[in-house]
C-alpha cells in the first residue's frame, strides 16, 4: 500500500460471477460492480460486507488506497461491435464498487468475468492454476463453476515468443523462442499475477440486426499465481484499458479494427455499457489528455462549489479501478469546506477508521438536495459531479447518515467512479483527448431500457448489524437549501439525480 494514504479497515472482498460472452468499430460489452445486492440476492452472502454501513465504505476506500500509484459514434465502419451475446451492463454494488464485463475467448468459447481497469494495461485470465477459484456458491446452496483459460484447449491459442515486441521480460528468456513471461505487481501488498503471455481470439460481433461474427486478436497473461487482491477482486480475469500498447483498445486499433477510442457509461442504476472505438458525438464536452502521462490525466482551472467559483490549477486522473474520489490539499479543503458550508444538516461524526470526512444526519422523511459541484478544464468545458454521497444507518431504528464520498490524498487526485456515475466518458487515445456527456446509458437507440433478466435494482440496507449512533456536531449556517444537481444543458439525466428525495429514494440508489 503506498504511503501517501492513511490506512483503513482490512478489506474483505470476495468475487463471484456469472459469465457470458467482435471487423471494426466500436465494440459493447457487459459491465457489472463488485458488491452489489443483486449478487448478494444470487450468491452465498456469508463474509460480504453489508452495504451502506461504515465497514463497507471503509473497505472500498481501503482498497482503492491499495491500488494508488499503479497507475457511441462515428468509427472507421458505421458498424459498431459488441460481445456476443448483447451490450447491457451491470452493476454489482454488494460486491464492492467495481465493474466487470462478460467475455468470450478461444476456440470453442470459453466465458470470463474479468475486472475492467482504465489503470491498467495488461489484461490476465486464471490458467493453468493450483489455486485459483474454481466455483463461488449460491445463495441455494448450489456451486457455480468458474473457467480457467488452457491454451492446449483453445485451437487458435497461440504461445507469445520473447522475441516478440509487447515482451517486456525478454531478458529473463533463456532464449528468443521460449515464451514471454510475465509479473505485474500492484501497489497493495503482497499482490501480483504472473504467467505467460499468449494470444488469442476475443470474440466480438457487429451490433445490427446481422449481428455478423468479428473475431479479434488480443494478447493477454495466462495468469498462474494471483496473490493478494487479484486473488479477491479478480477471480475471473482483468482487462487492461490502460494506454500501453499491450492494453486491449491498443491491440483492437493496431489491428484497424477500431479507432484508438473507448467509452465507458455509468449509470445511476447501475446499468452501462463499454464500447470500443467509440470517439463520442460530435456535441461532447471534451479537454485535452495530458501528453506526458502514462495515465487518463487532465487539467483543472476553476472549482464552483453551490455557486461559488474559485480559480485554481491542478490536475486529476479518471481512473474506473478506483471506487470514490481523492483530492489532495489545498484542492481537498476548498471542496470540503465549501460543500459542508452549503450544507443544512448537522454533522455526524464516525470513528478514526470511517475514510470519509463530513458526514451529515439524516432523518427520515427528510428531503436534501445536494450542493452543485462543477470543474472547469482547461479546455472551457464543466464537467459536473451528479453523485457524491452515500447514506449508511447509524442505528437499527431507522437512523442514517449522509457522507461525502471524497477521501484526503496527500499528493494524488483522482476521479473515481462515484464521480463518474451518470456520465458516458470518452478515452480518445488517437486525438489525445477526454470526453463526457450525462447521459441515460440506455437512451441510446431501439432498446432503452435494461434487459428483463437483469438483476434487481439494489435495495435499501436491512437496520441490522449497524453502528453506534454518530455524535451531533453543529448544524450548517446555511439559511437555504443547496440547489439541485445539474449542470447546464443536461437534459437526459436520471431523475434520481437531482437527489431532491426523501431517505428511503436515496437509500434505493446507493
Amino acid at each position: 500500500m503506498a504511503s501517501t494514504f492513511t490506512s483503513a479497515a482490512q478489506m474483505l472482498l470476495f468475487l463471484s460471477i456469472f459469465f457470458l460472452a467482435g471487423e471494426v468499430v466500436s465494440l459493447k460489452f457487459n459491465i457489472h460492480r463488485r458488491f452489489s445486492d443483486s449478487i448478494k440476492g444470487i450468491l452465498n452472502s456469508d463474509g460480504l460486507l453489508e452495504k451502506h454501513t461504515p465497514g463497507y465504505y471503509a473497505a472500498m476506500v481501503h482498497r482503492d488506497r491499495l491500488l494508488h500509484a499503479r497507475r457511441l459514434a462515428t468509427s472507421k465502419s458505421e458498424t459498431p461491435l459488441t460481445f456476443s451475446y448483447d451490450n447491457h451492463t451491470y452493476r454489482y454494488g454488494g460486491l464492492g464498487d467495481f465493474y466487470y464485463a462478460n467475455i468470450s475467448v478461444g476456440t470453442p468459447e470459453l466465458g470470463f468475468l474479468v475486472a475492467l481497469d482504465t489503470g491498467s494495461d495488461l489484461s490476465w485470465l486464471p490458467c493453468e492454476c493450483s489455486k485459483c477459484h474454481t466455483s463461488v456458491g449460491t445463495s441455494d446452496g448450489e456451486d457455480i463453476t468458474l473457467n480457467h483459460y488452457s491454451p492446449n484447449a483453445s485451437t487458435t491459442s497461440r504461445s507469445v515468443a520473447c522475441s516478440n515486441s509487447l515482451c517486456e521480460l525478454a531478458d529473463q528468456c533463456p532464449s528468443n523462442k521460449s515464451s514471454c513471461p510475465y509479473k505485474i505487481h500492484d501497489a497493495s501488498p503482497n499482490t501480483s499475477s504472473s504467467g505467460y503471455l499468449v494470444e488469442d481470439i476475443l470474440h466480438l460481433a457487429t451490433n445490427d440486426s446481422q449481428s455478423k461474427p468479428v473475431d479479434a486478436k488480443i494478447t493477454f497473461g495466462c495468469g498462474k499465481v494471483q496473490t493478494g487482491i487479484f486473488s479477491s477482486i479478480a477471480i475471473n480475469g482483468l482487462l487492461g484499458l490502460g494506454m500501453g500498447k499491450i492494453s486491449v483498445p491498443s491491440l483492437l486499433a493496431s489491428q484497424d479494427l477500431t479507432p484508438d477510442s473507448f467509452s465507458m457509461c455509468f449509470g445511476y442504476d447501475g446499468y452501462g455499457n463499454i464500447d470500443f472505438g467509440d470517439i463520442g458525438p460530435s456535441d461532447q464536452r471534451e479537454t485535452s489528455l495530458n501528453p506526458h502521462s502514462s495515465s487518463y490525466n487532465v487539467t483543472i482551472i476553476q472549482i464552483t462549489v453551490a455557486g461559488k467559483p474559485n480559480n485554481v490549477e491542478f490536475t486529476t486522473i479518471f481512473d474506473s479501478g478506483f471506487s470514490y474520489t481523492y483530492l489532495s490539499d489545498p484542492i481537498y479543503t476548498l471542496v470540503t469546506q465549501n460543500i459542508d458550508a452549503a450544507m443544512e444538516l448537522d454533522r455526524a461524526i464516525f470513528d478514526s477508521d470511517y475514510p470519509f470526512e463530513y458526514c451529515y444526519q439524516l432523518s427520515l422523511g427528510t428531503h436534501f438536495q445536494q450542493p452543485h459541484l462543477n470543474f472547469t478544464m482547461d479546455s472551457g468545458y464543466i464537467f459536473g459531479v451528479v453523485s457524491m454521497f452515500v447514506a449508511i444507518p447509524t442505528d437499527d431504528k431507522g437512523g442514517h447518515a449522509i457522507c461525502l464520498t471524497i477521501a484526503k490524498s496527500t499528493d494524488i487526485n483522482l476521479f473515481g467512479l462515484n464521480f463518474m456515475a451518470g456520465h458516458r466518458i470518452v478515452f480518445n487515445r488517437e486525438k489525445m483527448v477526454l470526453g463526457w456527456n450525462e447521459v441515460n446509458c440506455f437512451d441510446n437507440g431501439a432498446d432503452n431500457s435494461p434487459p428483463s433478466n437483469s438483476p434487481p435494482a439494489d435495495a435499501p440496507s436491512p437496520s441490522g448489524h449497524s453502528p453506534p449512533a454518530p455524535s451531533t456536531t453543529r448544524t450548517s449556517n446555511s439559511t437555504q437549501l443547496s440547489p439541485g444537481i445539474g449542470t447546464g444543458d443536461a437534459t437526459q439525466l436520471n431523475p434520481l439525480a437531482c437527489l431532491s428525495v426523501v431517505l428511503l429514494a436515496i437509500l434505493s440508489v446507493v
